[in-house]
């Protein structure tokens, strides 16, 4: 049974920001596929829930001067169904397509799934690799923080009172873009370990900038950095590549659960990180 709550229904930013703000306990509340299960696990018992899926100003996918801009009222089956996301940011729609089942891409939104903020959180890892932003609104008016500063900790973010996440912008560049999700099934499942890679070879071969980041293996996910410089400057050779994804899985710290062993998980990001330099080598 779900625990006792106020309702309202938040009809422009400034009202859900005013809401949150003068509530420090209340939730915002837009696809609510995480918060309502954290409710009935009593993870979370605020005494408001403020309705913010009807917001326009969070919503829609657009792109302008080299920016992709996704509102944070987008839902994740907006994201996948994205003709822009689809050229722009083709790691970000695999992980969409990922992301849980029909139903739940239908209700969940990106920003709810970056406030969350889950060490395994599905489009958070591409995000990463494409060195997304984060667009806060608040009382205060507006900010923009990068996605790896806004991820604080395991279920902790840079969210202060009364804010939202209004929007997730990405810098559309060159590059060839891997995700790769292993999961105990095929849809729905949670990541056991998620892998991004990004990068930008010159007409030569060699990396001229390298992103590799890391899902369900860490208290957040994170950029593997020692691994991207290994690259840089360098002819993605099978060896090069080998030596990047044995660093990746060094900067890996991951725990032993139902889904899966710790050293299982280090094996798998290696495995997966070598695939995903292999299919940049390859021309994907």
């Amino acid at each position: 049974m779900l625990p006792r709550f106020e309702y309202r229904h938040a009809s422009s930013l400034l009202q859900a920001a005013t809401l949150l703000a003068e509530n420090p306990d209340a939730r915002a509340l837009a696809g609510g596929t995480d918060l309502l299960v954290d409710l009935r696990e009593r993870r979370h018992t605020p005494r408001l829930l403020v309705d913010i899926s009807e917001l326009e100003a969070l919503r829609g996918v657009a792109a302008h001067d080299g920016v992709l801009r996704i509102g944070g009222g987008a839902t994740v089956g907006e994201v996948l169904a994205s003709p822009l996301v689809a050229e722009r940011a083709p790691a970000l729609g695999r992980a969409a397509r990922e992301f849980a089942d029909y139903l739940t891409r239908n209700k969940a939104t990106i920003g709810g799934n970056l406030a969350n903020a889950s060490p395994g959180a599905d489009l958070v890892v591409p995000l990463l690799a494409l060195d997304a932003r984060v667009v806060l609104s608040g009382p205060a008016g507006e900010r923009t923080v990068p996605l790896a500063d806004f991820l604080v900790g395991p279920r902790r973010t840079a969210l202060r009172p009364g804010e939202l996440i209004r929007a997730v912008e990405v810098p559309v560049g060159g590059g060839r873009q891997f995700f790769y999700k292993l999961g105990l099934k095929r849809g729905g499942a949670i990541a056991v370990v998620s892998v991004a890679t990004r990068l930008e070879l010159d007409a030569g071969g060699r990396c001229r900038q390298a992103a590799i980041a890391l899902g369900a293996v860490a208290p957040r996910p994170f950029r593997a950095t020692e691994a991207e410089a290994s690259l840089q400057g360098e002819p993605l050779t099978p060896e090069r590549g080998a030596r990047a994804a044995e660093l990746a899985a060094a900067a890996a710290r991951p725990i032993t659960d139902v889904r899966g062993g710790a050293d299982y998980r280090a094996a798998m990001v290696r495995a997966l990180v070598a695939r995903g330099l292999h299919h940049a080598a390859a021309g994907g």
